[in-house]
């Protein structure tokens, strides 16, 4: 690069130039700190109400020492916290795409050279790419880092997977007062994000495969003292890759792509995923669809044996040997000479990679599951897709028949679902609708439906569920996920009636409403859309423009081609 974009800002003899260099002044910056520099943005996700980012305060600070000692200028940049999964309501997926706007906006808007992007927590890592992607400029992400291990009277307790394990045992009766409070205590040790395979891990590994962090940067532990000094270095790289006009576009290829859903695959992920993915290529023009990731399920073992579909944690697959470990067992399956944000390609970002524990990395011979755990199911009842992490399912269930009890809406799911005089037992298929894009509003994670109280004390752990919704990469059972397109709009599961026989056919990707088409005609006609949720506001943007879950869920305009021009910083 010869000239940097910032000298729009602070060159020349104009007002404009003198205006920002004398607010710069006004900042306490002298001009030797910053004429001639790269100046580096850090898009940090931090706040006091997200405890997965809570230490990427202290990262910026990491990342502005390499920004200083690689020669460049540092700008920290605070991003919006409503993406933050922990506390957002109705989900913090309403708001993955106001994020992305955000950051896009931000980049595009101020005098940066190039950007670090801080986040993990679920949905900030997707947010963040997307804006990078879309803005243009050289960009590598900074992940946050999984939590420590939790603990409850000696055994070890991995997040999401285990709040979920032990809610049913207490409303089971299993669980007493004591022991919930224990459990509260110590299911969340350390900052950090969920250190199971959940959303945030998934997706912080995705973004490494993609080339898009430093080597072995996404399986370092928050509070491990390698965090920091991955910030740094990354801080460091981003004043190279301006110098080298390292941009998204140059990475973040179709192969890239393609690599990082068999990643996912590999490490037996959340599938979350699916969704951020086709966003994310689609940003760059990509046509990732529903189709790939089934097609790579069939060729990619499962490799990383981490709950919730396997036996262990976060931290202990970074001791095992982290991602890189992982990337050089799957070698043949990967494009390795495409470039990553070091300038150098994947091939060289897992040279020497070594595995120090085969039972949390198996080797090709040994895989947790010759095939991906997960599956992308078509039929009458999903006719643009739905997905199924059949890994962490009770495998007897997932060829099954049974009669729908249906639930329209979360609402009225928590209303009914432990009435004893609800007609259900273990062989029923458990139906939620009004939890998609438009209906949930967000699509929150409420696809693990709760198994009735009556049941879990029978000792039923299992059965099949349905719906429009996502669930938690922390979560597990015979959930079917995503159904496109969803009730609110339509789809096929608004005309699903109690007593109506569903069947899954996982082996065969098939989900099917055995009901008769002309019972179904008649129920289509009379189907009327749901009243707007949203009079105004962001809420009524997003239900005008959002799409269905097999495209991504991003916004319309958003996933437009092309590229909105430069700002003129005259």
């Amino acid at each position: 690069m010869t000239e940097l974009r910032s000298q729009r800002w602070y060159g020349g003899e104009g007002v404009r130039g003198f205006s920002h260099r004398a607010r710069t002044r006004q900042l306490g910056i002298g001009a030797e700190e910053h004429t001639g520099k790269p100046v580096i943005g850090i898009l940090n996700t931090w706040s006091e109400i997200n405890p997965c980012h809570l230490h990427l305060r202290e990262r910026a600070e990491a990342v502005k020492r390499g920004v200083w000692q690689a020669g460049g200028y540092p700008v920290e940049l605070p991003m919006s916290a409503i993406a933050g999964e922990t506390f957002t309501k109705p989900t913090a997926m309403l708001y993955r795409n106001l994020l992305a706007m955000e950051a896009e906006e931000v980049i595009r808007s101020y005098p940066v050279d190039g950007v670090v992007l801080m986040g993990g927590c679920d949905k900030t890592t997707p947010a963040l790419l997307m804006g990078a992607v879309s803005a243009g400029l050289p960009a590598i992400f900074v992940p946050a880092g999984p939590m420590l291990r939790g603990n409850l009277r000696g055994e070890v307790l991995g997040s999401g997977s285990d709040m979920w394990k032990y809610w049913d045992d207490r409303r089971a009766g299993l669980v007493d007062d004591q022991m919930w409070s224990e459990l509260e205590e110590g299911i969340a040790r350390s900052p950090g994000h969920c250190m199971t395979m959940g959303t945030a891990s998934t997706m912080t590994s995705a973004a490494e495969v993609l080339g898009m962090t430093l080597p072995g940067a996404a399986s370092i532990p928050a509070a491990d003292a390698g965090h920091p000094r991955m910030a740094a270095a990354s801080g460091r790289m981003a004043v190279e890759m301006v110098w080298a006009d390292r941009r998204p576009e140059r990475i973040l290829t179709e192969e890239a792509y393609r690599d990082a859903v068999t990643t996912v695959l590999a490490l037996g992920g959340s599938t979350n995923a699916v969704i951020h993915l086709i966003a994310m290529a689609r940003r760059g023009g990509i046509p990732l669809c529903l189709d790939d990731f089934d097609t790579a399920a069939r060729r990619t073992p499962v490799l990383a044996n981490i709950r919730p579909g396997g036996a262990w944690l976060m931290e202990d697959f970074y001791y095992a040997g982290g991602l890189r470990a992982l990337l050089a067992r799957l070698e043949d399956l990967l494009h390795l000479d495409r470039p990553t944000v070091t300038g150098k390609s994947l091939r060289d970002a897992i040279a020497g990679a070594q595995t120090y524990q085969d039972d949390v990395i198996r080797p090709r011979d040994n895989p947790l599951s010759a095939e991906a755990g997960l599956a992308v199911l078509r039929g009458n009842l999903a006719p643009d897709g739905a997905v199924i992490k059949h890994i962490a399912a009770r495998p007897d269930l997932l060829r099954h028949t049974g009669p729908a009890v249906v639930f329209d809406g979360y609402a009225d799911l928590l209303d009914r679902i432990d009435d004893p005089d609800l007609d259900v037992d273990e062989n029923s298929v458990l139906v939620l609708r009004e939890a998609g894009p438009q209906g949930g509003p967000g699509m929150p994670e409420h696809g693990m439906l709760p198994i009735p109280s009556k049941l879990l004390r029978r000792g039923v752990r299992d059965m099949v569920r349905i719906s429009d919704a996502r669930m938690s990469g922390t979560s597990y059972g015979a959930c079917v996920l995503h159904i496109a397109p969803e009730s609110h709009v339509g789809g096929p599961l608004a005309l699903v009636r109690d007593g109506d026989l569903i069947a899954l056919d996982t082996p065969g990707r098939r989900l099917d409403l055995l009901v008769p088409e002309p019972e179904l005609a008649r129920r289509r006609s009379a189907w009327t859309p749901p009243a707007p949720r949203y009079p105004r506001g962001y809420g009524a943007l997003h239900a005008e423009h959002i799409l269905q879950a097999d495209a991504g869920c991003d916004f319309d305009f958003l996933a437009a081609p092309g590229r909105t021009p430069e700002p003129d910083a005259r």
